[in-house]
């Protein structure tokens, strides 16, 4: 029984046949459903074939009955030769029509991914193209198309990447010349309390460099880690002894909470002290006199492989930055730095075949989680 203004809803019905076209729900729902512009042109479509094969049928038909009529000697031989010529013509007609049409259904979205890729030679990254024509060619589109926005993505972060640097390359180098050009001139005398803030501004550049250096291996996938077993107590006690005097300027109490028992992680010791390092030195950067900075080490949460901690009682993260402070050159107003110290910190962390997870309430701290999975541990 047919559903009220509707569609058929018998069980076998539901299955979508090869026929309806793409983008369409199937079944159709209400009685408006054979006026979406999908179904009008699968209806059109479906007339036209319908119409083409009545044709073909009826000119089958024709010589059919001419062939039997000549054969009874109604009719001449040579009648019977020119109505199936004529109906020969007329089906090569037919068929250089649909021959053309279907030429310039598949030539018309080619000619549109002609078009885009010459856009995209000429800088134009924003190139898209329709989605249409045969099932080919639509994936062939989609497939360009994303294309396009990968390239168009790319290009945007290239240049804020370059706009970035020069902006934390400026603050250095001026420094670097103001104070260069005062001694030259006369204006300071070159004792140390003048060099220091050269030799400051010396080390950020060098420090900025380094990190650019690392982050251009990691996107690269040519970050070589030289790998062995890593104690964990040792790297925790080599951290803190590192940042003990800095720790003590600040008023900030530095601990560590590793157990005895946990396993080496099988790490580049060098990337993985300077990663531990990034960390404590943010954590107290962003933690006033009196707060603690603690350093935890503990078996991950399966029992396997191992999980490192940096937690602080600081200021914490505003909730806007928090969903993209493990990106590059994402930072608060008035913090310090380049930007790109949490994003070095995932690279290098997931080069080894961990993950970053950082948890922060502002106002209250932020807790950062390095995991190492069982096969970077022995």
């Amino acid at each position: 029984m047919g559903h009220r203004g509707g569609w058929n809803r018998r069980p076998g019905s539901r299955r979508r046949p090869p026929w309806w076209p793409d983008g369409e729900a199937w079944p159709p729902r209400g009685p408006q459903a054979w006026r979406s512009p999908g179904a009008r042109r699968m209806m059109r479509r479906a007339g036209c074939a319908l119409g083409l094969l009545l044709l073909v049928l009826g000119i089958s038909g024709t010589a059919a009955v001419w062939l039997v009529a000549s054969a009874l000697g109604i009719v001449s031989t040579g009648t019977v030769a020119r109505v199936l010529s004529a109906g020969g013509l007329l089906l090569g007609v037919l068929a250089l029509v649909a021959a053309v049409a279907a030429t310039r259904r598949l030539a018309a979205p080619a000619e549109r991914l002609v078009e885009a890729s010459r856009q995209i030679e000429a800088g134009d990254l924003s190139a898209r193209v329709p989605v249409r024509g045969p099932a080919e060619l639509r994936s062939l589109a989609r497939a360009f198309n994303a294309m396009s926005s990968r390239l168009e993505a790319t290009e945007a972060r290239r240049r804020s990447v370059v706009a970035e640097v020069a902006h934390e390359l400026r603050s250095p180098l001026s420094i670097i010349r103001g104070q260069a050009e005062a001694i030259a001139d006369g204006v300071y005398p070159g004792d140390p309390v003048r060099m220091t803030p050269i030799l400051a501004a010396v080390h950020t550049l060098e420090v900025l460099v380094d990190d650019l250096a690392t982050l251009g291996l990691a996107e690269a996938g040519s970050l070589r880690l030289r790998r062995e077993p890593v104690e964990t107590s040792d790297l925790v006690q080599d951290t803190l002894v590192a940042h003990r005097a800095a720790a003590e300027a600040s008023g900030v109490a530095l601990l560590a909470d590793v157990p005895p028992d946990l396993p080496p992680i099988d790490a580049d010791p060098a990337r993985l002290h300077n990663v531990l390092a990034n960390l404590v030195s943010n954590a107290l950067r962003h933690t006033p006199p009196g707060g603690t900075v603690r350093v935890e080490a503990r078996p991950a949460s399966d029992s396997r492989g191992v999980e490192l901690r940096v937690v602080d009682d600081g200021e914490g993260i505003p909730p806007e930055l928090l969903a993209h402070v493990l990106e590059r050159f994402v930072k608060g107003e008035n913090s310090p730095g380049s930007g790109l110290g949490l994003a070095i910190v995932r690279d290098v962390v997931e080069a080894h075949g961990g993950s970053v997870e950082v948890a922060s309430v502002a106002g209250q701290g932020t807790r950062v989680t390095l995991r190492f999975p069982p096969d970077a541990t022995e």
